[in-house]
């Protein structure tokens, strides 16, 4: 009993946390059966690697798994609080475990909080095999990892958990006796969905939500068990021995927007409210309407939305409605983007407000878009189409007796000041078709006034 209260003093996410394989919820693509590092972990046949995903995905629990599976000697180590003189205390320790016939795990959390001395104080020792290296970090290992040591690891990227996922977890909280099992809890799926969609692919922050909304909860006398209640999650389904006049806790949405501090919780993310928030976002800026768009931006992270999914819509946008009438809405885009993936919420929603701010403002343009899809027609159109031969690659003799590349002018050194020349890039049945019409808008307009020489050239020279 005593344990017991003891772990009932540690946080949900603490309790929770999965001792085996079976338990482990998400990265199919990894643990599923069959997959590479289930069979590994299995087989006890791990080598030098590195989890690279964001929080709460489950890096430091696989480790958790990994040390209660293996024969070797597994040593957990954290980047934050360890420093030289403790990597080489290890390091001896695990000389001395290899003399004896033995292995030593070291499992590293946060290991690109380490400079580049303290990462390089691991490298011998992994080269020899006194330890085998298990590294945990948010971080770009290609960046944040150093070349020689990246090298002799292998990188498992973590995938963020989707929200059926974390609804698992949470449902899984409810009933489990580590978590609020001998309680009772009533909550709606939707409210629970709205947990795992805040929550964003992080476990732990769902779970940590979920424990903050039992606390909050509204204490009310127990329904009688006997009374069919399908509508609500509850958390005592599996429990029917419970006292009907015991407490039960039931969570509101009101209670939930208190723990998150968000109104709007939770615009349903794979619903039509989220299709409608994007595409306001998305027709304000069209609209150069600056104040709508950040409205309409604000509504949605301020809901839970990913950043990186609007970043992401955001660069679509640069190209697709401004295109080359301002070229540089595109970079801005994309900057946008890795300010997200590189500093996350709330941090990141400056960067998106720059951008949105201005793709509204910059002169707008849907040539690019307009091309494509003219071209697409005709590529599924004239699938079978060749290929005119002064245009094709020649790399060997018979294709060069072929033909393939006779005839071919490179333009740089055309004496005309447009570097042209006169040959003919299209297939015959495509002949002077054209798919891209800039606008006068912008930049572009000096786009248009190049092409219009280009064309008169191609007009009078064409063969």
């Amino acid at each position: 009993m005593n344990n017991k209260n003891l772990d009932k003093d540690k946080p949900l996410a603490a309790r929770l946390r999965p001792q085996d394989l079976n338990d482990f919820v998400g990265q199919e693509h990894l643990l599923g059966e069959g997959k590479a590092l289930r069979k590994l972990i299995e087989a006890d046949k791990i080598s030098s690697m590195i989890f690279w995903g964001p929080p709460g995905v489950g890096k430091t629990t696989l480790a958790g798994i990994i040390a209660k599976r293996t024969q070797a000697q597994f040593v957990n180590f954290s980047a934050v609080t360890g420093g030289i003189k403790e990597i080489r205390e290890v390091m001896k320790s695990a000389d001395e475990t290899q003399n004896f016939g033995g292995k030593t795990i070291l499992f590293v959390d946060e290991i690109h909080r380490f400079n580049k001395a303290q990462q390089d104080a691991f490298l011998p020792f992994v080269e020899k095999g006194s330890i085998i290296l298990i590294g945990a970090t948010t971080e770009n290992p290609s960046f944040e990892i150093n070349g020689a040591l990246l090298s002799r690891c292998k990188v498992f990227v973590l995938k963020p958990l989707s929200p059926d996922d974390i609804f698992k977890l949470l449902k899984h909280a409810l009933t489990s006796p580590l978590g609020f099992g001998d309680e009772i809890i009533e909550v709606e799926p939707e409210i629970l969905m709205a947990i795992a969609e805040f929550a964003n692919g992080d476990a732990r922050t769902a779970l940590s939500t979920l424990e903050m909304a039992v606390l909050n909860g509204e204490n009310m006398s127990a329904t009688p068990l006997s009374v069919p209640d399908i509508s609500p999650y509850r958390g005592d389904e599996k429990n029917e021995s419970k006292s009907n006049n015991a407490n039960k806790i039931i969570i509101t949405r009101e209670t939930l927007e208190q723990c998150t501090s968000r109104k709007s919780l939770l615009y349903d993310k794979n619903g039509e409210e989220h299709y409608n928030l994007i595409s306001a976002l998305h027709k304000s800026m069209r609209n150069s309407d600056p104040d709508a768009a950040v409205y309409w931006l604000a509504r949605m992270l301020e809901a839970g939305e990913d950043p990186l999914y609007i970043a992401r819509r955001v660069v679509r946008f640069a190209s697709e409605d401004i295109g080359l009438a301002e070229p540089n809405a595109l970079s801005m885009a994309v900057a946008a983007y890795q300010a997200c993936h590189f500093i996350g919420m709330p941090e990141c929603t400056v960067h998106l407000t720059q951008a949105v701010i201005h793709m509204s403002i910059a002169p707008k343009s849907n040539a690019l878009d307009v091309a494509y899809m003219r071209a697409r027609k005709d590529a599924l159109e004239h699938l079978a189409e060749p290929v005119p031969e002064v245009i094709r690659n020649a790399p060997t003799k018979l294709m060069k007796e072929l033909g393939y590349g006779k005839g071919y002018q490179y333009a740089h050194d055309a004496e005309n000041n447009l570097k042209l020349t006169n040959m003919q890039c299209l297939p015959d049945a495509l002949k002077g078709r054209e798919y891209y019409s800039p606008t006068e808008q912008g930049q572009e307009a000096k786009y248009k006034a190049r092409l219009d020489k280009i064309k008169e050239w191609k007009h009078n020279n064409l063969k």
